[in-house]
Protein backbone atom coordinates (compact mmCIF):
# COMPACT_ATOMS: atom_id res chain seq x y z
CA UNK A 1 0.00 0.00 0.00
CA UNK A 2 1.36 3.27 -0.95
CA UNK A 3 1.83 5.84 1.70
CA UNK A 4 -0.56 9.01 1.83
CA UNK A 5 0.12 11.93 3.83
CA UNK A 6 -2.51 14.89 3.65
CA UNK A 7 -0.01 18.34 3.91
CA UNK A 8 -2.88 21.31 4.40
CA UNK A 9 -0.98 24.23 4.05
CA UNK A 10 -3.02 27.53 5.79
CA UNK A 11 -2.74 31.51 5.69
CA UNK A 12 -1.24 31.51 9.44
CA UNK A 13 2.49 32.80 8.87
CA UNK A 14 4.74 30.48 8.60
CA UNK A 15 3.77 28.50 4.94
CA UNK A 16 7.43 27.84 4.40
CA UNK A 17 6.83 25.07 6.99
CA UNK A 18 4.27 23.43 4.33
CA UNK A 19 6.69 24.25 1.73
CA UNK A 20 9.23 22.44 3.86
CA UNK A 21 7.39 19.29 4.02
CA UNK A 22 7.04 18.74 0.90
CA UNK A 23 10.56 19.07 -0.09
CA UNK A 24 11.45 16.85 2.35
CA UNK A 25 9.13 14.22 1.02
CA UNK A 26 9.79 14.62 -2.49
CA UNK A 27 11.56 11.49 -3.30
CA UNK A 28 10.65 9.73 -0.67
CA UNK A 29 7.90 6.71 -0.30
CA UNK A 30 5.16 9.13 0.83
CA UNK A 31 2.82 10.53 -1.63
CA UNK A 32 1.99 13.56 -0.55
CA UNK A 33 -2.21 15.16 -1.12
CA UNK A 34 -1.67 18.97 -0.69
CA UNK A 35 -4.87 21.39 -0.11
CA UNK A 36 -3.84 24.91 -0.10
CA UNK A 37 -6.52 27.25 1.70
CA UNK A 38 -6.97 30.55 -0.07
CA UNK A 39 -5.79 32.74 2.61
CA UNK A 40 -2.05 30.18 2.15
CA UNK A 41 -2.10 31.13 -1.67
CA UNK A 42 -1.58 34.72 -0.51
CA UNK A 43 0.27 34.08 2.38
CA UNK A 44 3.37 32.31 0.00
CA UNK A 45 3.49 35.63 -1.99
CA UNK A 46 3.90 37.58 0.56
CA UNK A 47 6.16 35.32 3.23
CA UNK A 48 8.03 33.75 0.15
CA UNK A 49 9.62 34.05 -3.30
CA UNK A 50 7.35 30.48 -4.41
CA UNK A 51 5.24 30.72 -7.03
CA UNK A 52 1.88 28.96 -5.88
CA UNK A 53 2.40 26.41 -8.92
CA UNK A 54 5.86 25.73 -7.88
CA UNK A 55 4.42 24.96 -4.47
CA UNK A 56 1.46 22.79 -5.41
CA UNK A 57 4.50 20.83 -8.38
CA UNK A 58 5.86 19.58 -5.24
CA UNK A 59 2.84 17.69 -4.19
CA UNK A 60 2.29 14.44 -5.78
CA UNK A 61 -1.71 15.10 -5.94
CA UNK A 62 -3.24 18.62 -5.71
CA UNK A 63 -7.00 19.67 -4.65
CA UNK A 64 -8.76 22.55 -4.43
CA UNK A 65 -9.48 23.72 -0.66
CA UNK A 66 -13.55 23.70 -2.07
CA UNK A 67 -13.59 19.62 -3.23
CA UNK A 68 -15.01 18.27 -0.84
CA UNK A 69 -16.05 15.23 -2.56
CA UNK A 70 -12.16 14.28 -3.19
CA UNK A 71 -10.55 11.29 -2.06
CA UNK A 72 -9.12 12.76 1.43
CA UNK A 73 -12.78 13.57 2.35
CA UNK A 74 -13.28 10.24 2.84
CA UNK A 75 -12.46 7.57 5.56
CA UNK A 76 -12.22 4.80 2.70
CA UNK A 77 -9.32 7.14 0.91
CA UNK A 78 -6.27 5.21 3.60
CA UNK A 79 -3.83 7.67 4.89
CA UNK A 80 -0.83 8.24 7.26
CA UNK A 81 -2.76 10.63 8.49
CA UNK A 82 -2.43 14.82 8.01
CA UNK A 83 -0.12 17.95 8.62
CA UNK A 84 -1.55 21.32 9.02
CA UNK A 85 1.43 23.68 8.00
CA UNK A 86 1.07 26.00 9.41
CA UNK A 87 -2.48 25.74 11.06
CA UNK A 88 -4.45 29.00 11.61
CA UNK A 89 -6.53 29.29 14.43
CA UNK A 90 -9.53 29.70 12.44
CA UNK A 91 -8.69 25.83 10.89
CA UNK A 92 -7.76 25.36 14.67
CA UNK A 93 -11.66 26.49 14.96
CA UNK A 94 -13.02 24.17 12.48
CA UNK A 95 -10.76 21.35 13.36
CA UNK A 96 -11.42 21.10 17.14
CA UNK A 97 -15.32 21.77 16.55
CA UNK A 98 -15.42 19.03 13.19
CA UNK A 99 -16.82 22.07 11.18
CA UNK A 100 -16.28 20.84 7.66
CA UNK A 101 -16.55 23.89 5.49
CA UNK A 102 -13.80 23.20 3.44
CA UNK A 103 -11.47 19.87 2.80
CA UNK A 104 -8.78 20.73 4.88
CA UNK A 105 -11.52 20.55 8.03
CA UNK A 106 -13.14 18.10 6.31
CA UNK A 107 -9.67 15.65 5.41
CA UNK A 108 -8.66 16.49 9.43
CA UNK A 109 -11.76 15.42 10.81
CA UNK A 110 -11.80 12.52 8.64
CA UNK A 111 -8.37 11.18 9.96
CA UNK A 112 -9.31 12.01 13.56
CA UNK A 113 -12.69 9.34 13.29
CA UNK A 114 -10.08 7.17 11.67
CA UNK A 115 -8.15 7.03 14.38
CA UNK A 116 -5.44 8.52 12.29
CA UNK A 117 -3.00 10.81 13.28
CA UNK A 118 -3.44 15.06 12.55
CA UNK A 119 -0.82 17.15 12.77
CA UNK A 120 -1.76 20.86 13.52
CA UNK A 121 1.68 23.34 13.63
CA UNK A 122 -0.23 26.31 15.08
CA UNK A 123 0.82 29.43 14.93
CA UNK A 124 0.20 32.59 16.61
CA UNK A 125 1.17 34.02 19.52
CA UNK A 126 0.49 35.32 22.35
CA UNK A 127 -2.24 32.85 22.86
CA UNK A 128 -5.64 33.96 24.41
CA UNK A 129 -7.75 31.58 26.23
CA UNK A 130 -10.21 30.99 23.53
CA UNK A 131 -6.97 29.59 21.44
CA UNK A 132 -5.88 27.74 23.88
CA UNK A 133 -9.40 26.44 24.75
CA UNK A 134 -9.43 25.00 20.56
CA UNK A 135 -6.17 23.18 21.22
CA UNK A 136 -7.39 21.51 24.40
CA UNK A 137 -11.01 20.27 22.09
CA UNK A 138 -8.54 19.63 19.07
CA UNK A 139 -6.59 17.39 21.20
CA UNK A 140 -9.60 15.89 23.30
CA UNK A 141 -10.61 14.77 19.37
CA UNK A 142 -6.97 13.07 19.05
CA UNK A 143 -5.26 15.98 16.89
CA UNK A 144 -1.50 16.87 17.94
CA UNK A 145 -0.62 20.16 19.03
CA UNK A 146 2.36 21.22 17.96
CA UNK A 147 3.53 24.80 17.66
CA UNK A 148 6.15 25.35 15.07
CA UNK A 149 8.58 25.93 18.31
CA UNK A 150 12.28 25.34 17.46
CA UNK A 151 14.82 23.54 19.98
CA UNK A 152 18.56 24.36 19.64
CA UNK A 153 20.04 21.91 21.22
CA UNK A 154 21.05 20.99 17.34
CA UNK A 155 22.69 24.22 17.15
CA UNK A 156 20.94 25.18 14.32
CA UNK A 157 23.14 27.89 12.39
CA UNK A 158 20.29 29.03 10.24
CA UNK A 159 16.81 29.60 9.80
CA UNK A 160 16.58 27.39 7.39
CA UNK A 161 18.11 24.36 9.57
CA UNK A 162 15.15 25.69 12.36
CA UNK A 163 12.76 24.92 9.53
CA UNK A 164 13.62 22.20 8.72
CA UNK A 165 14.33 20.68 12.11
CA UNK A 166 10.83 21.40 13.15
CA UNK A 167 9.28 20.18 10.44
CA UNK A 168 11.19 17.05 10.67
CA UNK A 169 10.31 16.49 14.00
CA UNK A 170 6.39 17.21 12.92
CA UNK A 171 7.05 14.39 10.27
CA UNK A 172 8.50 11.98 12.82
CA UNK A 173 5.33 12.64 14.89
CA UNK A 174 3.32 11.06 12.11
CA UNK A 175 5.74 8.26 12.15
CA UNK A 176 7.68 9.31 8.85
CA UNK A 177 11.08 8.68 9.31
CA UNK A 178 13.83 11.52 7.74
CA UNK A 179 16.92 13.11 8.77
CA UNK A 180 16.33 16.82 8.95
CA UNK A 181 16.53 17.22 12.80
CA UNK A 182 18.91 16.24 15.36
CA UNK A 183 18.14 13.58 17.51
CA UNK A 184 18.68 13.91 21.26
CA UNK A 185 21.91 11.58 22.41
CA UNK A 186 21.93 12.52 26.00
CA UNK A 187 24.22 15.49 27.69
CA UNK A 188 27.38 15.79 25.33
Amino acid sequence: MVKRLVVGITGASGVIYGIRALELLQGSDVETHLILSPAARITIAQETDWKVSAVEALASVRYDHRDIGAGPASGSFATVGMLIAPCSIKTLSAVAHSYSSDLIARAADVCLKEGRSVVLMVREAPLHKGHLQLMLTAADAGAVIFPPVPVFYGRPASIDDVVGATVGRALARLGIDNDAFFRWKGMQ
